[in-house]
């Protein structure tokens, strides 16, 4: 049952309450950890983000195209649309062939709040690049080119690309292609129904790939999981969870944001891997309920918690920028 997890106080009174759900596996998919319902069903979003390029990387894409690791972190990320991520994606599809106008994401504003203000001041509109997504749609439109598939519809979940991101998504939950759900995401791409605790699979293997059968797999789980936890910044950006818990623990977690108060990480050679999601959907819950479940599990120590809490500020702040207020964990 969905429990409570984080109370919003304003001058110690409890204004808000946010409800969920999170769950810590091994490489097994034995529970480990939970709070509230572990086998929860919710929509994998963006923490997908990883094994949907991943048959990209299987089939030889990195070498084809020459992608860099911040390329491939760009592939893997929610960035924020900050000119360097733009830039970053835009020079992404120039290498693969392609161009702004051959993704299917949509324009959207920038999720890193100073990058939207600034595309406001110079009186311009946030394009397809802005978008948290492009990384991820110009890795789809590369993979489609990688195995000679039409780049038409590529978002679509008939469109091969799509198949093979939920033929792998299949092969590590080990959940029937036909039983797992299917959604769209806010760029337009498919998005899939899923148990917490499979989630949290999945980034146990990720984070100890070596233990595949399949070499090729493993090896490539390897690249993705090198590329995010060396270049961050990519995945996310200025000041964001993801990035701040890569860098603070020097990659021994790997960390994806998906929306709608969904968050995966792995332990990074632990085979241990873990999934939240608040049930009404904030995001800001969801950084403090993360960083002391892994101060509380002992993935990180009491210092790199307090150095996380000291970049996330938990605080609730009126216009005056005055702290009115907190965000804090109650279980």
């Amino acid at each position: 049952m969905t429990i409570e997890l984080v109370h919003a106080s304003r001058n110690s009174y409890v204004e808000n309450i946010y409800r969920g759900d999170v769950v810590v596996v091994n490489r097994e998919g034995s529970i480990l950890f939970e709070l509230g319902d572990g086998k929860k069903r919710s929509y994998w979003r963006s923490s997908a983000k990883p094994f949907q390029i991943l048959p990209f990387v299987e089939a030889g894409g990195i070498e084809k195209y020459n992608i860099s690791g911040e390329e491939l972190a760009l592939m893997c990320a929610s960035h924020g649309g900050e000119p360097e991520h733009v830039q970053a994606v835009e020079k992404l599809l120039r290498k693969i062939g392609f161009s702004e106008d051959d993704l299917r994401c949509g324009a959207a504003v920038p999720m890193y709040q100073p990058a939207a203000n600034e595309v406001l001041r110079q009186q311009k509109k946030w394009t397809q690049l802005h978008n948290c997504c492009s990384g991820k749609h110009a890795g789809m439109l590369a993979m489609a080119d990688l195995k000679g598939y039409s780049t038409e519809n590529y978002e679509r979940i008939e469109h091969p690309v799509q198949q093979e991101a939920l033929q792998v998504t299949s092969e590590f939950t080990d959940i029937p292609m036909e039983d797992i759900g299917i959604g769209v995401d806010g760029c337009g791409a498919p998005i899939f129904y899923l148990p917490l605790d499979k989630m949290a699979k999945t980034y146990a293997l990720l984070s100890e790939p070596e233990i595949l059968s399949d070499k090729k797999r493993s090896d490539a789980l390897v690249v993705i999981g090198k590329a995010m936890t060396e270049y961050p910044w990519y995945v996310a950006g200025t000041g964001r969870l993801d990035t701040i818990l890569m860098e603070v623990s020097k990659g021994r977690l790997l960390a994806k944001l998906g929306a709608d108060g969904v968050y995966c990480v792995s332990v990074m050679g632990e085979g241990i891997g873990i999934a939240l999601k608040i049930e009404c959907g904030v995001i800001r819950a969801i950084e403090p309920v993360i960083v002391e479940l892994l101060r509380r599990l002992e993935y990180i120590s009491d210092a790199e918690a307090q150095e996380m809490c000291r970049q996330l500020d938990f605080g609730i702040y009126n216009h005056r920028k005055e702290v009115i207020g907190i965000l804090k964990t109650i279980y």
